[in-house]
């Protein structure tokens, strides 16, 4: 990287600041924008990165300001009327989307990519976790803070990365993997898609660009058109049997499970999960479906007592299936869920952990469009649980639709459910009568955890 001088619109961001971290570990000046401070930017600023809350050229550090010097990173939430945005592209700045620095920084690497609308997260996170107890190294870039990580960012030796692909904006065609998993590809985005034929082709083009004698890992039953010759291709599932799926699954407490996972060179017995949830079973079969592939390239097998000892020391991802309460009485975790699918496997995972008891869910619709677009299938899926709060449509980057409100999902809910602000949810919900109680969204809802797991503590 000639230029050492790097400027982040949106460093805040998940996907910008895990980069804005690898830029500042390799000695380069990192400053940046961001609408909200969080601990993401706290963090950053902590470890040396200059950063500013305000649209406002007269914020950006003084060496920023020398495009022979800097190049600038954005994210697409980033508005094209930006005025920092606009400044750098009108000065002959080097820009660069996010995608773009990360299809840069895979160069030269052996890519495990992990793409799907929904999975996504946990998985390519597995994926590091286990490359890191199985080699010893390996770097990642995460979209979620791990927890045996303690960040988004992984740094490690040899040529393995693992990254998550997302698929807004059509990001994760920068990247030409050796290994890519696609755990699903639901109608999602379609702000930027428009249809869900324009979404399935989108990952049929990331499959098309699996580097050649690469490997595809796709979720059991997912329609994409494969028709990249130079790939092996290996289907995976919870539990229908195909090259990759768990069998023998046995629930043996808390949420937790004991399974055999099987591979096409063999049954690992005895398999547990340090994470809740059958859905994490299917993430972790997709995640060692991909180190297999990965060994099997290198000319070796899995071990699979490390293999084990991996699965069971995953400690998760913050805001995936993440426990604040878990006691007889009173259960309450938080779930970063924002997809009609996610709500519908994540609901039916609690079912099955906490058979018999009765769920609450707590939702915070993200984006008016993805409302607009999904509404019947947000309360079909809401309808699992047995009482629902919603609170108001998180906007993000978009501005208000006329009539997409959280009332819309509300009228198809078969279940009792009631709309709150979010200021007054912990209040609401230490109004209730409630047993297992867990909050989804990719807004701010975050924020009102410790609150709700307070008033639950108490009921406890």
């Amino acid at each position: 990287m000639e230029r050492k001088n790097i400027y982040f619109l949106g460093i805040g961001g998940i996907g910008m600041s895990a980069l804005a971290r690898y830029f500042l570990h390799e000695g380069c000046r990192v400053a940046g924008y961001d609408r909200t401070r969080t601990a993401l930017t706290d963090a950053l600023a902590a470890e040396g990165a200059a950063v500013h809350y305000e649209d406002d050229i007269r914020e950006i550090p003084a060496e920023f300001l020398d495009p022979a010097r800097t190049i600038v990173v954005y994210t697409p939430a980033v508005p094209q009327d930006h005025s920092e945005y606009t400044y750098f592209r009108e000065h002959g700045f080097r820009i660069e989307k996010r995608s773009q620095m990360l299809g840069h920084l895979s160069e030269g690497k052996y890519v495990l990519a992990v793409a799907g609308t929904h999975g996504k997260t946990t998985t390519s996170t597995l994926v590091a976790w286990l490359g890191r107890v199985l080699t010893g190294g390996g770097s990642a870039f995460l979209g979620g803070i791990s927890k045996n990580f303690d960040g988004n960012l992984v740094l490690g030796d040899g040529k393995r990365l693992a990254v998550e692909a997302d698929e807004f904006d059509r990001s994760f065609l920068r990247l030409y993997p050796d290994v890519a998993v696609v755990t699903s590809a639901d109608a999602d985005h379609l702000d930027i898609y428009g249809t869900h034929e324009a979404v399935k082709e989108a990952f049929a083009q990331f499959i098309r660009q699996i580097r050649p004698d690469g490997f595809l890992i796709i979720k059991e039953g997912l329609d994409l058109e494969i028709d990249n010759s130079e790939i092996t291709v290996y289907r995976y599932s919870y539990d229908t049997p195909c090259d990759f799926y768990a069998r023998n699954v046995e629930l043996i407490g808390g949420g937790h499970y004991r399974y055999d996972l099987v591979t096409p060179s063999g049954v690992i017995e005895g398999c547990t999960l340090g994470i809740p949830g059958w859905v994490n079973i299917e993430n972790s079969v997709g995640a060692v479906a991909a180190v297999w592939c990965a060994a099997q390239f290198e000319g070796r097998e899995l071990d699979a007592d490390r293999v084990r000892e991996a699965l069971a020391s995953f400690s998760g991802v913050k805001r995936r299936f993440e426990f604040y309460v878990n006691t007889p009485k009173q259960v309450y975790m938080d779930d970063y869920a924002h997809h009609p699918r996610e709500l519908a496997a994540a609901l039916t995972s609690v079912r099955k952990m906490f058979p018999g008891r009765r769920i609450t869910a707590l939702f915070q619709p993200h984006l008016y469009t993805r409302t607009r677009d999904l509404y019947v299938e947000f309360a079909e899926a809401l309808s699992h649980a047995d009482e629902v709060v919603l609170l108001p449509i998180y906007p993000a980057r978009e501005e208000p639709i006329e009539g997409i409100t959280s009332e819309i999902i509300a009228r198809g809910v078969t279940v009792p459910c009631r709309i709150v602000d979010r200021e007054e949810l912990a209040a609401t919900v230490a109004e209730m009568d409630t047993d297992v109680v867990i909050s989804f969204g990719a807004g701010n809802i975050d924020a009102c955890c410790e609150a709700l797991a307070e008033v639950l503590k108490k009921k406890s």
